[in-house]
């Protein structure tokens, strides 16, 4: 079904802090997400779910082993390389970082200015047609205050897609919504993914999302088990 992964790691490790503070977080790390999957992670807080996440969205630096993301391989890549990396990664996250002077079409726009080859044009016509996508359209020139939290996710998930990234990352999407809201984002994340063929990896403690899964992944004291059938 699946052939080259897009991400792909071998043997990662990683460690916070100096002397007596020194701390290994993340042990032998051997991970591999192909195309169009959708994978939970799953674990305790302070398992390194949050950390594995940010080091393979390219916002924390490599320090022992190999993990490569679309074939870049991002130990020793130079910030011109994370960066090429990270505009093809839509990030979600559980605060939503919403600017809040900013509308939902604002806050969408934003994530569409890194890329250089999208006129300011396209650029509002990609963000509105997004939100009306997941059912914001009558929302666009809101401002995060005036919306619920429900709301609020479906702009980050919007802000997420509009690039049309190969991969999604979401760190614990639904921890703040209600049973329906949290149903309805990530069945829309679903959706969306899977109409424009890019993966998504969750981490969450969700157990009532866990159906929407290809695979299942478990992190436990900073070791990765293997995979379960969801």
């Amino acid at each position: 079904m699946y052939i080259q992964p897009i991400i792909e790691i071998e043997n990662l490790e990683h460690f916070f802090g100096e002397g007596e503070l020194h701390k290994q977080i993340l042990f032998n790390i051997n991970l591999k997400i192909y195309s169009g999957e959708i994978i939970i992670m799953e674990g305790p807080s302070g398992s390194g779910k949050t950390t594995l996440l940010t080091l393979i969205g390219g916002l924390r630096s490599v320090q022992s082993g190999s993990l490569k993301v679309f074939e870049q391989e991002l130990f020793g890549a130079s910030e011109q390389q994370l960066m090429q990396t990270r505009r093809h990664i839509g990030y979600i996250f559980q605060s939503h970082n919403l600017l809040q002077f900013l509308t939902a079409r604002q806050n969408v726009e934003m994530s569409l200015e890194l890329h250089d080859n999208l006129s300011h044009r396209e650029i509002r016509k990609r963000s509105v047609s997004m939100l009306t996508t997941v059912g914001l359209g009558e929302r666009i020139d809101s401002y995060p205050e005036n919306l619920s939290g429900g709301q609020k996710q479906r702009i980050a998930i919007a802000r997420a897609l509009a690039s049309q990234p190969k991969l999604v990352l979401a760190d614990e999407p639904t921890a703040s919504l209600d049973k329906y809201s949290g149903r309805a984002v990530v069945e829309l994340m679903q959706k969306l993914a899977k109409q424009q063929g890019c993966s998504i990896l969750i981490v969450t403690h969700d157990n009532r999302i866990l159906d929407i899964a290809d695979r299942i992944i478990q992190m436990e004291d900073g070791h990765l088990s293997e995979d379960l059938i969801a």
